[in-house]
């Protein structure tokens, strides 16, 4: 469908204001097109894995569960992408605890590399850490809530965390974005523009915290630590964005099994890390972020 857009009479100003409009699309979808990283749209098949779909794993493995479902009987991997649909995120439990994580990721998904080397980051929890993590922030304290990598352009759509050492009483923390954009209202977030707090590339990207995306997919993005309010406006969202997430009482999803495996969607779920309490500082949680699902 052509999308039109209307400048009312024609006069010099509208038309100024019709061209400025237009060039402004057509940077942001350049930029786009620039910020994605290589990985994207390579073909996991090309890529060493077990072989097999996903789908007769979970029949050889009955551990395996997609939790939070409608029910929690064994599911074919075609339900994945409803799960996710559904709930925002997607727990697999146990899910081959010995296998290499890329060849589990490629079963999975289309994996991302954020950066040179970070195809898959190990998270470990960090008394001290660089200013620009959120450990050198926040410690071994609860992290905020947050979208991944939200001064991207275009954030990563899944997160995929795997246990490798975890522990029941320190969960991964979940909020719903609808919830959030039933509360706070599309239009007002749609016209909230935040930008980065460091410029990427020499330069501040203008970034709207709920963006539709062309195929109609909504992106909903938050860090109040990566993110910075552009106007009054955007700061007084920001306010009333942080008093409805103390108010909400998060989802609270552990990996505490070599193998779990928790799948988020980076567009719709904010999420957090809880408390480090003493005797946890082991905790070692893979990390690999996915542009689509198989």
């Amino acid at each position: 469908m052509k999308r039109t857009v209307a400048i009312g009479p024609i006069t010099l100003k509208n038309f100024c204001i019709f061209i400025s409009e237009t060039r402004f699309r057509l940077n942001r979808a350049v930029l786009r097109l620039r910020s994605m990283p290589r990985s994207w749209g390579k073909s996991s098949t090309t890529l060493k894995g077990s072989g097999k779909p996903l789908s007769s794993d979970i029949a050889a493995h009955p551990a395996m569960k997609l939790k939070g479902s409608l029910s929690d009987q064994e599911r074919p991997m075609s339900e994945l992408a409803k799960k996710l649909e559904i709930s925002g995120y997607a727990l697999l439990t146990r899910y081959r605890p010995e296998a290499d994580i890329l060849a589990v990721v490629h079963e999975i998904g289309v994996p991302i590399e954020p950066w040179e080397g970070g195809l898959v980051q190990l998270l470990k929890p960090r008394k001290d850490g660089t200013p620009n993590t959120y450990s050198g922030n926040f410690g071994l304290e609860q992290f905020p809530f947050h979208s991944d990598l939200a001064h991207w352009l275009r954030p990563p759509r899944y997160i995929l965390l795997r246990c490798q050492v975890g522990f029941e009483d320190t969960p991964t923390l979940l909020l719903d974005g609808r919830n959030l954009i039933q509360r706070i209202s599309r239009p007002t977030l749609s016209r909230t523009v935040y930008r980065p707090r460091r410029p990427r590339a020499g330069a501040h990207t203008l970034l709207r915290l709920l963006e539709t995306e062309i195929d109609g997919e909504e992106l909903l993005r938050w860090d109040e630590l990566f993110l910075q309010p552009t106007n009054r406006f955007a700061t007084d969202t920001g306010h009333t964005i942080g008093n409805f997430i103390k108010s909400y009482r998060p989802l609270a999803v552990a990996l505490s099994r070599p193998g779990d495996i928790l799948i988020i969607d980076n567009w719709r779920m904010l999420h957090a890390r809880s408390p480090i309490v003493a005797g946890r500082e082991g905790r070692i949680i893979q990390r690999v972020y996915l542009g689509e699902l198989n």
